[in-house]
């Protein structure tokens, strides 16, 4: 069997059938398994090398044509396989715990399939299509069947269809880029074509107004699924372009441009996250934020760009599957999520505060938490770069923490003689309990994901060199 339709063609079809034939019930179980399943596959058995258990030997191939096209997962793809379908496989078993309905579960595993197939695909610029194929997939999940959508949903389709065609455009000139490295007008274009695609697809400031919009429309948990997945390959894919074309990698000009786009998204994130009476919007706010710190560490002129940025992509998913989990619970008593309509709800949604409160600190890098390791490395990274860069961001993580604390007194806050209940159920509060040790594992043992970052910069061949 090759690896494109071991990691590609099987969780597509699994989604499909799910859709199909299974009920609403069951299909969180089936599609978690299905993600756990491929997870350990990609953990125990490398690609492309034959292991012998007794007399029989097993050999996954590493690539695949298809419609003319050439899919291909190399040994070096392996721990990324691994921490994507294992952060998928927890979002599916979290979705009986927060409602949401069986479509997310064969929809997100479709979703996955397409993104995994965009780091797989030669020529890799045919990657921009299957984002976009993904970004279509999502939006019947965004919108309930017979409903009208919203703006932010609108907005965050058209974002994604306008990234498209720049993207597709500056890679066919940055070809004519390295061919004459001297045509300055020619570099200029390309670059700025580059830069206008990612910045639509990564929702960009001032190019994030969809964000808080779909945070405040949509169901949380397909919210915070959007914020997790798509954000995550696109990173990937640009990490692909800065590798492959020799002038991106030694431009000063286009790092500096990286890191300012990245240290907006950074402060005005976390200073509109302060402001916000929407716990809902906060959550997108934070996304932004941390999606800037991503882009900082994009464009760090260092060795270790592509273990920082890793670093950072790995909490990022249990943050997200905590936060909007919590959220999703809390929706059922309170469908704005406003502040006005969440006051006290720690008396009656103990668990779900708590978690709410914890992957919001983590999110600020609050010390013993998941996102305080990471954080830290591209601080000192920054700091011997740009002392305002480093400043600007930590005035971003200071404005997330501020909301944090809003958040906390708005739960806190009740009527003396109201009563201590627990409303969540068991599977809630056993996914929650999960998710908020999670939190706590990965900020007082970074190491324990030292075995997959160390395999991910082979990704790359001359990023980190």
């Amino acid at each position: 069997m090759s690896a494109p339709v071991l990691w590609i063609g099987i969780p597509f079809l699994s989604g499909a059938l799910i859709l199909l034939f299974l009920r609403e019930r069951i299909s969180p179980l089936i599609g978690g398994i299905a993600a756990m399943v491929l997870a350990l596959i990609a953990m125990a058995i490398p690609i492309d090398t034959a292991l012998l258990l007794g007399s029989i030997s097993i050999k996954i191939s590493p690539s695949i044509d298809f419609l003319g096209r050439s899919f291909a997962l190399n040994t070096a793809d392996g721990p990324l396989l691994v921490i994507i379908y294992g952060l998928a496989a927890l979002w599916f078993f979290g979705t009986e715990a927060s409602g949401t309905a069986n479509r997310f579960v064969s929809l997100g595993l479709m979703i996955v399939a397409l993104l995994t197939a965009s780091i797989a695909v030669e020529p890799f610029l045919f990657a921009a299509l299957l984002l976009e194929m993904a970004a279509m997939l999502v939006i019947p999940l965004l919108v309930p069947m017979y409903q009208k959508p919203g703006r932010g949903v609108i907005r965050f389709l058209i974002y994604q269809t306008l990234a498209m065609p720049f993207i597709l455009f500056s890679g066919w000139m940055l070809a004519g880029v390295e061919a004459s490295p001297g045509d300055i007008n020619t570099t200029i274009q390309a670059g700025t074509m580059l830069g206008l695609g990612f910045a639509f697809l990564l929702g960009i400031f001032p190019l994030y107004n969809w964000i808080p919009l779909i945070t405040e429309e949509a169901p949380p948990y397909v919210a915070g699924f959007l914020l997790w997945l798509l954000p995550t390959f696109t990173i990937i894919f640009g990490l692909g372009f800065l590798d492959r074309y020799t002038w991106l990698r030694t431009s000063p000009q286009l790092s500096n441009a990286i890191q300012l786009a990245g240290v907006f998204m950074v402060a005005s994130g976390g200073i509109f996250a302060a402001l916000q009476k929407h716990i809902g919007r906060m959550m997108g706010y934070a996304a932004i934020a941390e999606t800037g710190l991503l882009i900082l560490a994009m464009g760090l002129r260092s060795t270790e760009i592509v273990n920082v940025t890793f670093l950072l992509l790995i909490p990022r998913g249990l943050e997200l599957a905590v936060w909007a989990l919590a959220l999703s619970i809390m929706k059922r008593k309170a469908y704005s999520l406003r502040f006005s309509e969440v006051k006290g709800l720690a008396r009656s949604y103990p668990i779900a505060a708590s978690a709410i409160i914890f992957a919001h600190l983590s999110m600020t890098g609050f010390p013993l938490l998941a996102g305080f390791p990471p954080r830290l490395a591209l601080w000192q990274e920054l700091a011997g770069q740009s002392l305002a860069l480093s400043f600007w961001s930590f005035l971003g993580m200071l404005g997330l923490l501020m909301g944090a604390i809003r958040t906390m007194a708005v739960f806190v806050t009740v009527e003396e003689n109201k009563a201590w209940e627990l409303k969540e159920t068991w599977v809630q509060m056993l996914m929650l309990g999960l998710g908020v040790i999670g939190l706590f594992i990965l900020g007082i043992l970074p190491q324990i994901i030292q075995p997959f970052l160390k395999g991910l910069p082979t990704l790359f061949l001359h990023l980190g060199k």
